[in-house]
């Protein structure tokens, strides 16, 4: 399964680069990527994936190392007999890759989109002290 790779920095890329990081990544979903930039270097990356059909209960976001899983499996509903049927329900698996330091900050559904805003956190540095002895 292919991942679609998000280590790109939108501060300093341009859209063309942009839009390389995810080349190859059509598929079902469909998603995009939104940057939403911030005061002081602050930002955050929306990937929003349409996911019409699905219940928040179907639906798992999970980060494993540096990658991010989306994944969706819908339950068998009894709904009647389809005469046509055009929405897509079928079991998913979306895989995005991500820089290091980049961590998952909101999660939600709402309209069939799933919004995830992933947010660069700066890694937590640890002071030791070291007592000299004589």
């Amino acid at each position: 399964m292919p991942r679609i790779d998000l280590r790109f920095d939108p501060r300093l890329s341009d859209r063309q680069e942009s839009m390389n990081a995810v080349k190859g990544a059509s598929g079902y979903p469909p998603f995009d990527v939104a940057w939403f930039p911030g005061k002081a270097e602050a930002g955050f990356l929306r990937l929003t994936l349409a996911v019409a059909g699905f219940a928040a209960s179907e639906l798992d976001v999970v980060i494993e190392g540096s990658v991010l899983i989306v994944s969706g499996k819908a339950e068998e509903r009894d709904e009647g007999e389809y005469l046509f049927r055009g929405i897509a329900g079928r079991q998913f698996r979306r895989q995005f890759a991500l820089a290091d330091g980049m961590e998952v900050v909101r999660a939600g559904l709402e309209r069939g989109l799933l919004s995830i805003d992933l947010a660069h956190r700066p890694q937590e540095v640890r002071k030791i002290k070291i007592s000299v002895s004589q």
